[in-house]
């Protein structure tokens, strides 16, 4: 294992999700929430999320890394190497399965703590220029936040390799290390940022287990074979049991809240990322005649 894909979910979780990496995660996580000083994390609690090596095969395995801050905060870290075309609903599913397993029976909503979650995107997915996307809830006219308790971040790592970098920006530095930077740059941040240096020092150690060695790379093959599927099914315009969910998904929904299917019409839209589009579109229609006239501008297109 000369070099290491720091992105492959089970090398960090490994690196980041153990004790030997908590401060590397401290490193990362102050980096991504921009704290005040004095408001820094100082300590975190890991949460097993662990998996069995049988599944490091399975495409879809979960490596997670779940911490729990002084303050009972949830911070949930994960890894995203291939677009599915879902990532804000996956994030949304999982934020909300994370945040409603807090309470045990016979405990007070006052109970429920903030929950974050940190996804680290190997794919862009916004459309404008910047790697750093933080979402809260807040009111949509005079922008009054709600709570805190759901915060989302998305960190895209194409984007920052895209532009000047700049070596002591804290975050900046991070996702460079997170591009498998190595050679000069690699060095000028771990002088810089002392857990970053941390993280490379528990990099070694990984790197010199046979065994880490081996579930690493049966991990690696797990993310080529995704990331081939998705590409080819892209590519040839199929993507067929996305496409055909989507068609599912909005077709109930059409019946559920319009008494209609427009199955036929739907079932001709074969591009998932046009099938997001009009699903997004159709929230927005009051009435079957409005559902009849986006599906006719979407198929138009």
């Amino acid at each position: 294992m000369d070099g290491i894909n720091r992105i492959n979910d089970y090398a960090f979780k490994r690196i980041f999700g153990s004790e030997e990496g908590k401060e590397a995660l401290l490193g990362f996580l102050n980096a991504v929430f921009k704290l005040p000083p004095g408001r820094e994390l100082t300590d975190l609690e890991l949460l097993d999320r662990e998996i069995d090596p049988k599944y490091l095969l399975d495409r879809a395995a979960r490596l997670d890394v779940l911490v729990k801050a002084a303050d009972e905060s949830l911070i949930n870290v994960e890894i995203q190497i291939a677009n599915r075309f879902d990532i804000d609903k996956r994030t949304l599913f999982y934020w909300a399965r994370l945040y409603g397993g807090q309470l045990k029976s016979g405990q007070q909503f006052s109970e429920l703590r903030r929950t974050i979650t940190v996804n680290i995107l190997g794919f862009d997915w916004f459309a404008d220029e910047r790697y750093h996307h933080v979402f809260r809830i807040r009111d949509i006219e005079t922008g009054e936040l709600m709570n805190n308790h759901l915060e989302i971040h998305f960190l895209e790592l194409n984007k920052i390799r895209k532009r000047k970098w700049n070596p002591d920006d804290p975050l900046e530095a991070w996702l460079m290390y997170l591009n498998n930077l190595e050679g000069e740059g690699l060095k000028l941040i771990a002088e810089k940022n002392p857990a970053i240096k941390k993280a490379l020092t528990v990099e070694e150690v990984f790197r010199k287990s046979e065994l880490e060695r081996r579930l690493y790379e049966l991990r690696e093959k797990a993310i080529r074979d995704e990331i081939s599927m998705v590409a080819g099914a892209k590519a040839e315009g199929k993507a067929e049991g996305m496409v055909e969910a989507k068609q599912d998904t909005i077709i109930r929904y059409l019946e559920k809240r319009f008494g209609t299917t427009c199955g036929n019409k739907i079932r001709q839209v074969r591009d998932i990322e046009t099938l997001d589009r009009l699903f997004d579109s159709l929230l927005d229609a009051g009435t079957p005649e409005e559902v009849e006239k986006t599906i006719a501008r979407v198929l138009l297109q």
